[in-house]
């Protein structure tokens, strides 16, 4: 069953979701929610494609698209950033000391959130496009 609109509306709303725990200092949920959004938006253009996806790696299910798919460097590379916050941001046990939430910052949630937003409006363009 192709559902790469549900996969994007997800997307959507895990960029949202982000942009939301940027004022209440949640830095480390809206970084974790932007890779969300990132994933599952590569996920509805991969299905949309008819290609079945597998894993949790941005960088990787991009890579699935290819270059033919108009990838670029610079979205591979946002992808490959979005990718190490996949664990450390939930988890306590991924750093030497102390919890996610005192790991990071204002900045680099902004970062991780402006790196989603392209990536999801990348997936959008294939979706409309197929």
């Amino acid at each position: 069953m192709e559902r790469s609109a549900d996969w994007m509306d997800q997307a959507r709303g895990d960029l949202e979701h982000a942009r939301h725990d940027l004022p209440a200092g949640f830095h480390d949920w809206a970084c974790f929610s932007a890779q969300q959004a990132a994933e599952k938006a590569a996920k509805a253009a991969l299905q949309k494609l008819g290609v079945e996806a597998w894993g949790h790696s941005v960088a990787d299910l991009l890579a699935e698209l290819g270059p033919k798919r108009g990838v670029s460097q610079q979205l591979s590379d946002m992808a490959l950033e979005l990718d190490k916050v996949y664990i450390p941001a939930r988890y306590p046990n991924a750093h030497p000391t102390g919890s996610p939430r005192t790991r990071y910052t204002r900045a680099e949630a902004e970062r991780m959130i402006q790196h989603a937003d392209q990536i999801v409006r990348f997936c959008e363009g294939l979706l409309s496009a197929s």
